[in-house]
């Protein structure tokens, strides 16, 4: 089978798809013992993703290597984890203000899969290489997204990224060994069996949410998009966002909100307008001594243009 899996899938094997002794009751339980009972599974998932930091860790370097070298990070998935890697993808550009094209998602099924299930999908290995030949290419980080592991979508596409020379790692909430050499980087987080057996959306789909919130947010970290823990990259094009720049750059640059918002309408953008209104310099003098700071703010911020 393309992707490197032989022969048939043991489904029921899967932990994945293991009934959960805490919540044989299920359908017994009254709503609040319902939410008690969740809420103490789903602390499981936090756990487990904790358990893996280090793996964690090994795939943002991995990324920021390749992001800072001209490559792609690009999801795959299919149902729920796919939804996930797209929901990831999307969220970067307004977040950091990174070209649509720097994080990408493949969904099996494609776009409209994310808002009906076609579940059949998950199983046409041969969409994943054709979708993935047109996707990926050497220099990329490719994620694979699949709680299982054992996706068919997802396999094929790990191994379509390594014949086209990307680097690529799965993300899946089954710990088996068989699933090592699948991809450079393996993260397995364990939150054990779901409240509703099967039901991968729920312990597999926060553990899995909660995996990529790090890949992306260590990943840009890393490549200076954030000043401290703040958003200075994002994009402020609502009024909610525009409110939220004006106080970053008063912060940043210890000036009133008012200066503040004057060189936010001046610079079109935090990173720029914090220094704008620091040295109350022109956008043009001011994106060249970002440039001559390597583009970064801390260091910008600390000696005055030329």
């Amino acid at each position: 089978m393309a992707g490197g899996m032989a022969g048939r899938i043991r489904y029921e094997r899967l932990p994945t798809e293991g009934a959960n002794p805490a919540s044989r009751d299920l359908d017994r339980l009254s709503p609040l013992q319902i939410a008690r009972l969740m809420n103490r599974e789903d602390r499981r998932a936090v756990a487990a993703v904790g358990r893996v930091a280090r793996d964690i860790a090994a795939a943002v370097t991995l990324i920021v290597d390749a992001l800072g070298r001209g490559g792609r990070l690009v999801f795959v998935g299919a149902g729920t984890s796919g939804r996930l890697g797209v929901l990831e993808a999307a969220e970067c550009p307004p977040t950091f203000n990174t070209p649509r094209a720097l994080v990408q998602a493949v969904m099996a099924g494609g776009c409209g899969s994310v808002f009906r299930s076609r579940e059949g999908a998950e199983d046409n290995a041969r969409d994943a290489v054709r979708r993935l030949r047109g996707t990926a290419r050497r220099g990329d980080v490719v994620v694979g997204v699949s709680a299982s592991g054992v996706t068919p979508f997802v396999r094929a596409a790990l191994g379509e990224a390594r014949k086209r020379g990307a680097r690529t790692v799965l993300v899946a909430c089954n710990a088996s060994a068989s699933l090592r050499g699948a991809a450079d980087l393996v993260i397995a987080p364990s939150p054990g069996p779901e409240v509703l057996a099967g039901s991968t959306r729920l312990k597999a789909g926060t553990a899995t949410k909660l995996v990529l919130n790090t890949l992306t947010t260590a990943s840009m970290a890393r490549l200076g998009k954030v000043y401290g823990n703040r958003m200075v990259d994002l994009q402020p094009r609502s009024r909610k966002l525009r409110e939220r720049a004006i106080r970053l750059v008063a912060e940043i640059a210890g000036v009133p909100p008012a200066r503040a918002a004057r060189a936010l309408t001046a610079a079109g953008n935090v990173r720029l307008a914090a220094v704008v209104a620091r040295y109350e310099v022109s956008r043009r003098a001011a994106a060249r001594h970002l440039k001559a700071s390597g583009r970064d703010l801390r260091v910008a911020l600390r000696r005055a243009p030329r």
